[in-house]
């Protein structure tokens, strides 16, 4: 075994290498190519997968726009190749339209029994995307638990194999879902000096005050997030600009997705960044927002995993566009998943696994209101 895994990392390694030899606009026109194509005559392993549903619980109601929640369906999957065990998650949010029952009956439909070989990352995903049309999340979980999988075979972690500096992750928002003052106050109050941006929902008739609400806590920067929630576009720009002079520095999806054309408006004189969240979930999706809005949020379990959540940053930058990394309500398991990619990008919202009681991993932390990413394998999570 101690053979095998000396080879495979070797020889992995100088494939990173090679690819980190070629330059980045001939890797930006690469997206296609896997990261790892490892053939070898080694007698095969073999990959096993197990998954089970998992009830996150939340610390606080969570309240957006359209809902609200006091729990997190979720799915927890774990793949195992040669005693070596990946770690991934489905978490499903009402806007997903994903359950417990269809992400069950997605992962019941994979058959890793003909792979052998955990490093042909490309060939295993492009088959685990084609069992469906749908299913991002379901698929993220294989994805995820692929990774880390792969990380630990390696020992290295993603953010090293993508060649990036962990030094370079920004802070994190915590969010603040839309409530009471009494609430928004307490809220406000616990997290004020552990961060150094939040994260406020807006999006219905008590934006400002919100806001007001916020600022008789603290003076910190503010992301907003409105979740499609506002109707009329010059009273969302003019709404923008009153955010612009309370410290809010940059705002997502501010009207309805089907609304492309009043929302490029809005990107066009609004004096903040306008990011695009529900408008998009996938690669091929980038090209329909490229012009309505400043940047995009990446999520992996709208796009699929960590495989194409790098493509699309990628792809996103080629194009001149920003870019944030978020996540859902998710344990440190998904999250620092999504983290490996947060030296590489605009902003980060990644508290998701600060929303939850019951986490059974250790990873990725906040440390001072800054993402700090593990030097452990993969993606850098323990179990509790």
């Amino acid at each position: 075994m101690t053979t095998r895994r000396d080879f495979l990392k070797k020889a992995t390694l100088a494939t990173i290498g090679s690819v980190l030899a070629v330059s980045k606009a001939e890797a930006l026109t690469k997206f296609t190519s896997p990261l790892f194509n490892i053939n070898k005559e080694a007698k095969p392993g073999r990959l096993k997968m197990r998954f089970f549903p998992y009830e996150l619980k939340l610390r606080h109601v969570f309240t957006v726009a359209t809902y609200s929640r006091t729990t997190t369906p979720d799915v927890q999957v774990e793949i195992t190749y040669e005693g070596v065990t990946g770690y991934g998650e489905a978490s499903m949010p009402q806007y997903l339209g994903q359950t417990v029952e269809s992400v069950s009956a997605f992962l019941r439909k994979v058959d890793l029994s003909q792979f052998s070989d955990p490093f042909q990352l490309d060939d295993i995903l492009t088959y685990i995307d084609s069992l469906s049309p749908g299913d991002t999340a379901a698929k993220a979980a294989v994805d995820i638990a692929l990774h880390d999988l792969v990380g630990k075979l390696l020992g290295a972690p993603w953010y090293k194999i993508w060649g990036l500096n962990k030094a370079k992750a920004p802070s994190t928002t915590f969010t603040i879902g839309i409530d009471t003052p009494e609430v928004v106050r307490q809220k406000t109050r616990e997290c004020a000096d552990k961060f150094n941006i939040l994260k406020v929902k807006v999006g219905r008739d008590n934006d400002k005050e919100m806001i007001n609400t916020i600022r008789e806590v603290t003076g910190l920067p503010i992301a907003v997030d409105a979740n499609q929630g506002w109707k009329d576009r010059e009273q969302a720009l003019d709404m923008i600009h009153w955010l612009k002079e309370k410290g809010v520095v940059m705002v997502e999806q501010p009207m309805a997705r089907e609304r492309k054309d009043d929302i490029a408006w809005i990107t066009e004189h609004s004096p903040l960044p306008i990011f695009a969240d529900e408008a998009l979930q996938r690669l091929k999706d980038i090209k329909d927002v490229e012009g309505a809005y400043t940047g995009i949020n990446i999520k992996l379990m709208k796009c699929t995993g960590m495989r194409e959540a790098w493509k699309m940053l990628n792809y996103a930058r080629a194009r001149g566009m920003k870019v944030m990394v978020g996540c859902m309500t998710e344990t440190s398991c998904a999250v620092s998943a999504a983290a490996q990619l947060a030296p590489a990008v605009d902003f980060a919202d990644l508290d998701g696994n600060l929303l939850i009681s019951n986490d059974r991993f250790r990873g990725m932390e906040v440390v001072k209101g800054k993402i700090t990413l593990p030097d452990r394998p993969g993606i850098g999570v323990v179990l509790i």
